[in-house]
């Protein structure tokens, strides 16, 4: 049977992690907290694991998963042509609720699904998978839950949904502790997709950031693109085009945690 790990306990937390780093290690599943809700990890570099996680969400290859960062750095490292408002609104909203879909670097090693091209990269605001991206690298990164299913808010939750097809689920509270914590609560706890792979930026979900936080930092010129209704990359790739509603529908539909 599959154990639950309160990371709030130091001998549990140093248990949980140890064991989640060999579980990505051998290209199995590992459920962890995000600052958003609950995410469903695997390897980004393992082709089978990749496709292990869609298997244990009951998805297919047409919805690829998001991939989630353990720093800035990493953006220009997985990802090409990153426009100058993509790196004022990394600055602004990382580490946070915050996912870019930009073209993929082409020479790439991995293999997420039918991406065309396109990469979701989010670096996400929680310490336990910040400590667990720094010592695993770059992971693909779903929300923890079955298709159709509304995103799971605590590890128990995602266990109920997804049982023993995850090696070691990691609990670091309810969804939404980390922006609670400093007062920061938001109504939906999705994180929000911005399209980048077009001529201007497109908002694909609101989420933890509204428009509005955005367009301060970016302008509304940034998001011209949005009048086109002409589909990017990222929406045929991953059918997020047809989810750019808030709530738990759309958060598993875009894949993003």
């Amino acid at each position: 049977m599959t154990s639950i790990y309160d990371c709030s306990a130091e001998a549990d937390l140093l248990t949980g992690m140890r064991l989640a780093r060999a579980a990505i290690g051998r290209g199995e599943l590992v459920v962890v907290p995000t600052d958003t809700v609950y995410g469903l990890a695997a390897d980004a570099f393992s082709p089978k694991a990749v496709q292990r996680l869609l298997e244990a969400k009951g998805r297919g290859r047409t919805s690829p998963p998001p991939v989630l960062i353990p720093g800035v750095p990493t953006l220009d490292a997985l990802a090409r042509d990153v426009p100058e408002p993509v790196r004022k609104l990394v600055e602004a909203f990382w580490p946070g609720g915050l996912t870019i879909v930009l073209h993929a670097q082409p020479s790439l090693q991995w293999d997420l699904g039918e991406t065309r091209g396109t990469v979701a990269l989010r670096m996400p605001r929680h310490r336990i998978a910040l400590e667990l991206l720094s010592e695993t690298g770059p992971l693909a990164v779903s929300s923890a839950n079955l298709s159709g299913r509304p995103a799971a808010g605590t590890a128990q939750a995602a266990a109920d949904m997804l049982g023993d097809s995850v090696a070691v689920y990691l609990d670091g509270g309810a969804a939404g502790d980390e922006y609670e914590a400093v007062g920061e609560r938001p109504g939906d706890l999705s994180s929000t997709i911005v399209d980048a792979t077009g001529d201007g930026l497109r908002l694909v979900r609101a989420g933890v950031i509204t428009r509005a936080e955005l367009v301060e930092v970016v302008g509304e010129e940034a998001f011209a693109a949005e009048t086109s209704d002409r589909p990017t990359p990222a929406d045929e790739a991953s059918g997020a085009g047809e989810a750019s509603g808030a709530g738990e529908t759309s958060t598993d539909e875009a894949s993003a945690p």
